[in-house]
């Protein structure tokens, strides 16, 4: 199991520190390995110059758009398809870096609660 139960302690700071930042580091391995196909598309079905596709590539994953107008249809339809990726890669990039955040606000609540359903159940 990636995350500890609710039944037991919260993560000491240090250990969810380099939780967060192996969630990090995934999280930027997405980005980049999405790059690195953004690059290799415009340059395969444009034919642009590497620095060119690097360029339209991180415009692209970082939502601002193409720099370069695209003339061939395989270059148009990778364009479309890529530009729909990137949309979801920012969503799965920030998921991946959030979700220990998260994960901890929940735990302590629970924690803080002092909510345990062995006594809710044997209540009723």
């Amino acid at each position: 199991m990636i995350y500890e139960h609710r039944t037991q302690p919260l993560l000491p700071r240090r250990a969810f520190l380099l939780r967060l930042a192996s969630h990090t580091l995934v999280a930027i391995g997405v980005i980049f390995g999405s790059l690195l196909m953004g690059i290799l598309g415009y340059h395969f079905t444009e034919g642009l110059p590497w620095i060119d596709s690097l360029v339209n590539a991180s415009m692209l994953l970082g939502g601002m758009g193409p720099v370069d107008a695209l003339h061939t249809t395989a270059g148009k339809l990778f364009a479309s398809f890529y530009a729909l990726y990137s949309g979801m890669v920012f969503l799965v990039a920030v998921g991946i870096i959030f979700a220990p955040v998260f994960h901890r606000i929940l735990h302590r609540f629970h924690l803080e609660s002092g909510a345990d359903d062995s006594a809710d159940s044997s209540g009723s």
